[in-house]
């Protein structure tokens, strides 16, 4: 398990984990049981408990789980003393407790029935239910008529006493006298009589103890019965269920019998159906402490709020005295010494405590069987040994918080670190963990053990189903990291869902989020072999030494940086931790590598001193950097290779680690909130751009002469003067257009569209007059009218004029000719898409470009490497337009041999044929 979380990437004190078996770890709890013994908060006696018979102990009520189960119904009648046939009807789904019943409750304020049942033989027979439930226990019992005799309330039941219905078979029973007594745990449910058996319940031993029962548990502690079952001893409960059913038809005990499913208790551990059984034990009296349990609730943080606020303070207001006893062989030995003689009891506190009162030197070791070896003497002159019960595990992890701090053998790391900032655990373990925790923490300091606590939720399989062996549906993490890595795995499952809630594990989302990674990855490599080609070192070229040189995008990145450290800030401290990777992957993909990386690519070309390109690299040194301490807490593996080849490759004195950075804080100098937004609307205008490109059939390599703006506020319009460059860069236009804010653009036209369904009613036969003549008005002059009149004067053909109103007609914006629209955030983009013969130029070039610098790529030329290209195209007129702009080619792909003409010897080491927008070219590379 120690690999598996370290392939994760969890980070803890491996060499030194803590262990309850050491002794450090077991004076924590037998000091913590000692507070609670000094607060008069121990308490040992004999209870109904949760119980294993598999496992032979008693479990706590946070460690039972609960299943659905089929179990027998069955509605039995005990005998009324003194009356004749007459009998108290009783319904359970334990069988086997009947041996061990002592009484009957009923509800004070509930209206029974005595009524005569009549079956359809005419054998009839006296009842005591409910009165609500009188038709359902006739149902059950199969009678056919019925006579209400008599009705009390329930209280005045308690007069009648009642014969056990396996008197014969179970001798112990005729000892007990048999009555009814009185409970509000009652309700109307099956008969409103329920069978009280105080040694296998809680709620009936509290009745048992209240009006002073006999405590009957004739069943030992693997489940089977002891001799006080009469014949049923020897047998296990589960398996007398049906003797026990068929004996009570057989003496005409049984009304009626059935099956019933349910949720039904099982062991944590072995998942064995529990059962209860009276035994005596140890508890800590968390009844007296719940009240500040409730208001220590309401002091921690919980994420989410309703852990805390409504399922963990549900489960603490109904939490019962905690059973901290078990009768294992492993454990935490507890520390309670007995003396056989006189029976006083004495609680030990720590290892150096146990030495002095038993008179020992040297050490002893603190488990069973050893430690059960070591005697104290007593006042009375006897020998106190000590109890063989060991602590439920969840009082060892319970005082986790205090152990792992060595406390108390010393109190320095505890006084610095406890309580804990922060625990995290699913969402079962607010009957678990965080209940152990707050019980023991109260006992032995009166305050939670934690300020926070972050309740996770569960991994489901996609469909979400809970993963099983069984269903064949379990996915392994130490697959997933085979395939994608530990960082793919861990940022997938921080950033798909809130922490709180389940996940369904998919695993396109996984590639998903591995992309993603791999697009970071790549964005980091990307300036690396530049930055080693110009030998840039950040240490001795600072950020501030050329902020003179920086460009707005510049600027605008290093913002967006700072305003994500903020976000993921205010995300983590609300550990809302999906919205924090969410925030680092989304500033990745769409600010770094769709944006900032395509802005600055032509400056990373330039000359190596040059100070344009010199701040480029110094931004993404100073962004790499913050990002690199961003996502260590997320994806370590990944920060950490980013670190040392980016910083600690170039800076000795860096700390050793990323994980050893101090976390990332706003700088709030960089901050510009104003430019992020300008940004934003750019990047509206270039995708708009883009939209009416693609419906101009003009692809983005080939020059524009102009992009129009039309600008609907004021700060949209200053967005693209801010911008301008920015703008033509990204939407590879000669000129950036802007309207005035509000204003159209005044080349468009306006079509008016008559509308004959309104026109023909008005005009009738001469509506097919008005259509044409309202067809050629000036589509302006025309909505003036309306807007300004309310009407407009329209001449016809044969000179006549009528007056048409704004319902006739509608108006369609046309474009100039090449020209296409599409809308963005600021308002309309429109593109001139007309060439001319300098912008076809430029747009055969940028084709032969991108064509051999795929060729380079493909014979895996390094950045600066020299080659010789030639060039042949035969077609003349495109051969003239390439030639013009010969240098620039040869200066992008680094030629410094460059041939081109329609006869050229095209060769050397990669020769391609290409088709180019329609036009054959041959091209070679030859490496120098």
């Amino acid at each position: 398990m120690t690999e598996q979380f370290q392939r994760l990437g969890v980070w803890l004190q491996w060499p030194d984990p803590y262990m309850t078996l050491k002794d450090e770890y077991i004076e924590a709890a037998w000091w913590t049981l000692k507070q609670a013994s000094e607060k008069d908060l121990l308490e040992v006696g004999k209870r109904s408990v949760n119980w294993c018979p598999r496992c032979e102990t008693a479990i706590a009520d946070s460690e039972v789980e609960y299943s659905e189960r089929t179990d027998p119904s069955i509605y039995v009648k005990f005998r009324v003393k003194g009356e004749e046939n007459t009998f108290i009807v009783i319904w359970t789904t334990t069988p086997w407790t009947i041996p061990a019943n002592v009484a009957v409750a009923v509800h004070p304020a509930y209206e029974y029935s005595k009524f005569r049942a009549i079956r359809q033989d005419g054998s009839e027979e006296i009842l005591i239910a409910a009165t609500e439930l009188i038709k359902n226990v006739l149902k059950q019992g199969r009678y056919t008529d019925f006579e209400v005799l008599e009705t009390m309330l329930g209280e005045e039941l308690t007069k009648l006493e009642y014969e056990s219905p396996v008197g014969d078979l179970v001798p112990v029973q005729n000892e007990i006298k048999h009555g009814v007594y009185l409970a509000d745990f009652v309700t109307v449910e099956n008969t409103g009589c329920v069978h009280i058996a105080p040694g296998h319940g809680m709620d009936d031993f509290n009745l048992g103890a209240k009006h002073k029962l006999p405590i009957l548990c004739p069943v030992g502690s693997n489940g089977s019965y002891t001799e006080e079952a009469g014949e049923y001893a020897g047998k296990n409960v589960k398996e007398a269920n049906p003797i026990i059913i068929e004996d009570l038809k057989a003496r005409n005990r049984l009304l009626a019998e059935g099956t019933v499913t349910h949720r039904y208790g099982h062991c944590w551990r072995c998942k064995t159906p529990i059962i209860y059984l009276a035994t005596e034990q140890w508890f800590l009296k968390v009844t007296e402490i719940k009240e500040k349990m409730l208001e220590e609730i309401d002091a921690v943080d919980w994420y989410p709020d309703w852990a805390g606020s409504a399922r963990f303070r549900t489960w603490v207001e109904g939490a019962r005295d905690w059973c901290i006893s078990r009768q294992r062989y492993w454990g935490i030995p507890i520390p309670v010494w007995k003396c056989k003689k006189c029976g006083k009891l004495e609680v030990i506190g720590t290892k150096a405590e146990l030495l002095e009162k038993a008179g020992l030197n040297g050490d002893i070791e603190l488990h069973r069987p050893y430690v059960d070896r070591v005697t104290v003497p007593c006042e009375c002159g006897g020998e106190k040994k000590r109890v063989e019960d060991v602590f439920d595990v969840w009082f060892d992890s319970a005082v986790a918080s205090w152990a792992t701090l060595k406390f108390p053998q010393t109190r320095d790391q505890f006084d610095e670190w406890w309580p804990a900032d922060f625990i995290t655990e699913g969402h079962d373990q607010t009957r678990g963990w965080f209940y152990s925790q707050l019980g023991a923490s109260m006992v032995g300091f009166g305050r939670a053990p934690y300020k926070s606590v972050l309740m996770h939720g569960f991994t489901l399989d996609a469909g979400g189903k809970k993963m099983s062996k069984s269903l064949g549906n379990v996915i392994s993490p130490l697959d997933i990291i085979d395939r994608f890595g530990a960082d793919t795995l861990r940022a997938y499952v921080l950033s798909s869902s809130a922490p709180w809630d389940d996940l369904k594990f998919n695993l396109e989302e996984v590639e998903t989020v591995h992309r993603s990674i791999n697009i970071l990855w790549n964005v980091f490599r990307f300036p690396l072999p530049y930055m080693a080609l110009d030998n840039f070192d950040p240490v001795q070229v600072s950020l501030d030494s050329v902020k003179d040189a920086l460009r707005e995008e510049d600027r605008w990145i290093l913002s967006r940086a700072q305003s994500v450290v903020k976000s993921v800030d205010e995300a983590m401290s609300g550990y809302l931790l999906h919205k924090a990777v969410r925030e680092i992957l989304d500033f990745t993909l769409e600010d770094l590598s769709r944006w900032y990386i395509q802005l600055i690519r032509p400056r990373t070309w330039t000359e190596a001193d040059d100070p344009d390109k010199l701040a480029a690299y110094c931004v993404l040194y100073e962004v790499y950097v913050t990002i690199t301490k961003l996502i260590s807490p997320f994806m370590p593996y990944l920060a950490e290779e980013m670190y040392q080849n980016l910083i600690r490759n170039v800076d000795p004195k860096a700390p050793e680690s990323v994980h050893m950075c101090d976390w990332p804080k706003v700088n709030e100098a960089y901050l510009d909130t104003e430019l992020e937004e300008a940004m934003n609307t750019a990047r509206s205008i270039v995708e708009a751009a883009s939209n009416a490109r693609q419906k101009a059939g003009r692809k983005l390599r080939w020059p524009v002469s102009r992009i129009v703006v039309s600008p609907e506020s004021e700060d949209a319009a200053r967005a693209v003067e801010r911008l301008r460059s920015v703008l033509m860069d990204q939407t590879n236009s000669k000129d950036i257009v802007l309207t005035g804010v509000g204003k159209s653009w005044d080349e468009l036209g306006l079509e008016v569209i008559p509308d004959p369904g309104k026109i023909g009613p008005v005009f009738k036969r001469d509506a097919g007059k008005v259509v044409p003549a309202l067809q050629k008005v000036d589509g302006f002059a025309l909505k003036k009218a309306f807007d300004e009149a309310g009407e407009f004067e329209l001449t016809l053909a044969d000179g006549s004029t009528v007056k048409v109103s704004p319902e006739m007609a509608n108006f369609k914006e046309t474009l100039p000719e090449g020209t296409a629209s599409a809308e963005s955030d600021a308002g309309p983009v429109y593109v001139d898409a007309n060439l001319t013969p300098e912008l076809e130029a430029e747009g055969y070039a940028r084709e032969v470009i991108r064509r051999l610098q795929d060729m380079r790529k493909e014979l895996d030329l390094v950045v600066d490497e020299n080659i010789q290209v030639s060039v042949r195209i035969e077609d003349e007129r495109v051969l003239k337009l390439v030639e013009t702009l010969k240098d620039l080619i040869a200066e992008e792909v680094r030629a410094d041999v460059f041939d081109i003409g329609s006869g050229v010897d095209v060769s050397g080491d990669l020769v391609k044929d290409w088709d180019v927008e329609g036009i054959a070219m041959k091209m070679g590379i030859a490496k120098k």
